[in-house]
């Protein structure tokens, strides 16, 4: 039921001490609309607190995570309590940000739950590899980590920057980013993501006398994605990347070698 319309005219009429709790009380309501939808905090702070605490230069401490487990699950528990009908409602940026922290807070847990080990390729068997397992509950439903990627991220979702947000838990991964992915700020969020992963010359480079230029194998995998988008992978990453030549012409391509180890931060690392 919804509270009746407060005009300036019947304000005045109410006692000083419940116009200061209405105007609080209306003051709440909208700040809470600014972050929240349908009991869903958009602003993912529970993710961003773990982030910020566990995560240093794309390194992440999952030794502390799994002392501490309560701090990621409950924001796990907050995205497999929101349904199909309020995400619907969202805008595209929220819906999207959504997606991106799910797919990277349930790798983080999936780490954590065999952690230690030395791969995420290490976790499952020969017909059931890690991104298989039925770990990712949201809508109601449990899916698996590619379910996720590739039928509600990458079909839906038309955009290329997300394979740099997208962290496997591989050293070969773009970084790790060390807050929350949201809606409001997503743009400006995945363009950093971008150029933080093309600056990284074990990944990408460009020898421009022995035009070559070096790039990760996500670039080999995902290519339709940037075809899609910008008609190549070189189009796609000029606007991110402005060391790259302008005309490519006569310029190779090679692809860097894919690093599977674990993205763990050194034991007695803390963060800045």
């Amino acid at each position: 039921m919804f509270p009746a319309q407060i005009t300036p005219t019947s304000m005045s009429q109410i006692p000083i001490k419940l116009r200061i709790v209405a105007s609080l009380v209306i003051g709440l309501t909208w700040a809470s609309l600014a972050g929240f939808a349908a009991g869903m905090d958009l602003t993912h702070g529970q993710l961003d607190a773990v982030l910020k605490s566990r995560v240093s230069e794309g390194r992440v401490d999952y030794s502390g995570l799994k002392s501490q487990p309560a701090e990621l699950d409950r924001y796990l528990d907050s995205l497999a309590q929101t349904s199909w009908s309020e995400f619907k409602d969202w805008q595209a940026s929220d819906r999207l940000a959504f997606l991106l922290n799910a797919y990277n807070a349930y790798t983080l847990r999936l780490i954590r739950d065999h952690y230690p080990l030395t791969s995420i390729r290490d976790i499952g068997n020969l017909l059931k590899g890690p991104w298989d397992q039925p770990v990712v509950r949201i809508y109601g439903e449990t899916l698996s980590l590619d379910t996720l990627e590739h039928q509600l991220i990458r079909r839906n979702y038309r955009e290329p920057r997300i394979h740099f947000a997208l962290v496997c838990a591989a050293k070969g991964c773009p970084p790790l980013r060390a807050e929350a992915f949201v809606g409001a700020r997503l743009e400006a969020q995945l363009n950093e993501q971008s150029q933080a992963f093309l600056r990284d010359t074990s990944k990408n480079r460009i020898e421009v006398e022995a035009k070559t230029i070096f790039l990760s194998p996500i670039f080999k995998w995902y290519q339709e994605d940037f075809d899609r988008h910008a008609g190549s992978v070189l189009a796609a990453l000029k606007p991110h990347w402005p060391e790259l030549p302008t005309v490519t012409d006569g310029f190779r391509i090679r692809f860097t070698e894919y690093d599977w180890t674990l993205n763990d931060r050194p034991s007695g690392h803390t963060s800045p």
